[in-house]
């Protein structure tokens, strides 16, 4: 039997590992999108920054948990 994870695993725990990062950031530095875009979407108030951080929090959480049902799954097919 193969116990390795597949590719949808892989791919599943890398945009958690991207989201938790942009999370990270976002939550950490708020006004690192308005260097990097060069705009700003709400005029100095943090409610789009906030709004990143709570979309990145939520894809982060549902990707690690894909990515453990995933690898959850795959053991339970060896066995």
């Amino acid at each position: 039997m193969n116990t390795n994870p597949n590719q949808r695993f892989w791919v599943e725990l890398a945009l958690a590992v991207a989201n938790a990062l942009l999370f990270t950031l976002t939550l950490v530095w708020r006004e690192w999108i308005e260097i990097v875009f060069r705009i700003d979407l709400d005029d100095g108030s943090g409610a789009f920054e906030w709004a990143i951080v709570a979309v990145t929090a939520t894809l982060a959480i549902g990707f690690m948990l894909a990515a453990r049902h995933e690898w959850q799954s795959r053991w339970a097919e060896a066995s």
